[in-house]
């Protein structure tokens, strides 16, 4: 299916995917008693490497009308809720490129990546399907990263800088492989934590996934009808 345009949703092979079988075992158990044979699932493994592989792969044997990357986040925003379930619709990578004196400097700052080389769009890779308004989702924009956030700089150069909301290792993977497949995509996430918060205690993992497939089981019923 071509990138940008609105899809007819009757009838829609599904790819559903998440780094952790944990982050969907809920939905795993709904598409089994529901009967939902065109759905397939895929836990790619953490990171982008892994991710990118499995849904490269994925998406050649499968042929999907939709890829449905769904999982929990870290919010670089104290502001927004923990819990909530957000649909992203730009992303980039955050840690490529070095680390100098004068602070971070990407592939696009050192031109050796062109920020509008196609799947790249001002540097980031973006989904501009219609089928984004469709998930009826509060939009954000996404950092992927290889190392979980923990330095206040860093933490700052995401937000304020790439101003992304929200911070996962595998975003940036369904982007690229849906927009070089000419694929129609989904990635959901649902605020588990702050960014920079190491207390456990105070991060949400239970409510989130509780709410992640909430949504995940909404999206696969109005797209499966």
């Amino acid at each position: 299916m071509q990138a940008g345009l609105f899809p007819n949703f009757a009838g829609m092979k599904i790819l559903l995917c998440a780094a952790t079988e944990m982050e969907i075992a809920p939905t795993i158990q709904f598409l089994t008693s529901h009967e939902m044979h065109s759905v397939e699932v895929v836990i790619t493994g953490v990171g982008l490497m892994t991710s990118t592989y499995a849904l490269t792969k994925a998406a050649t044997l499968h042929h999907p009308d939709l890829i449905l990357q769904a999982g929990i986040a870290g919010s670089l925003n104290t502001e927004q809720e923990l819990a909530e379930v957000v649909v992203v619709r730009n992303e980039t990578i955050g840690d490529l490129g070095v680390q100098e004196g004068s602070g971070f400097k990407s592939l696009f700052d050192l031109r050796l990546l062109s920020a509008n080389l196609y799947p790249w769009k001002d540097g980031q890779l973006a989904n501009e399907n219609g089928i984004l308004k469709r998930a009826g989702l509060k939009t954000i924009d996404g950092v992927t990263v290889n190392e979980i956030s923990t330095n206040q700089e860093t933490i700052y150069y995401y937000r304020d800088q790439l101003k992304a909301g929200i911070e996962t290792m595998e975003g940036a993977a369904l982007h690229y492989v849906g927009l070089v497949e000419k694929i129609s995509f989904l990635q959901i996430r649902s605020l588990s934590n702050y960014i920079g918060e190491r207390d456990k205690s105070k991060w949400e993992i239970k409510k989130s996934i509780t709410n992640l497939n909430r949504e995940i089981q909404r999206l696969l019923q109005i797209f499966y009808a």
